[in-house]
């Protein structure tokens, strides 16, 4: 495979990874305020060359327990367990994913165009 191929698909990959982050995050976001929610993380196993595997998996940290023994999730003391999610946290996991979304993108427009300026010499 050639190096300008290989760059885009790698690229693409990038991509694809960096936008189940988002995903994620903006799932984790929505679901703030839901009892007992469990903050999800996306695990990126790689071989070197290319991603394998993505998996989700929660985080096991407790939330905020809250006093609210009329909720019907309250526990026998009265207390409710919030979720796990921080938002500042998630905020800049969504910046972070984002920006490095833009760098693969940046990435295979310019092996596209590379490409497509070799294309243009072997025409000649």
């Amino acid at each position: 495979m050639n190096s300008l191929k290989a760059t885009m698909l790698q690229a693409m990959q990038g991509m694809r990874v960096q936008s189940e982050r988002i995903d994620l995050t903006s799932q984790n976001i929505s679901n703030v305020d839901t009892p007992g929610y469990k903050r999800k993380m996306l695990v990126v196993e790689s071989n070197g060359d290319a991603f394998r595997n993505l998996r989700i998996q929660l985080d096991e940290t407790e939330g905020e327990r809250q006093y609210d023994p009329s909720h019907p999730m309250a526990d026998e003391q009265g207390y409710v367990m919030m979720s796990n999610v921080q938002v500042v946290t998630e905020m800049a996991d969504m910046r972070e994913a984002n920006r490095t979304y833009e760098a693969n993108l940046n990435s295979f427009q310019q092996a596209r165009t590379m490409y497509k300026s070799l294309l243009d010499i072997l025409k000649r």
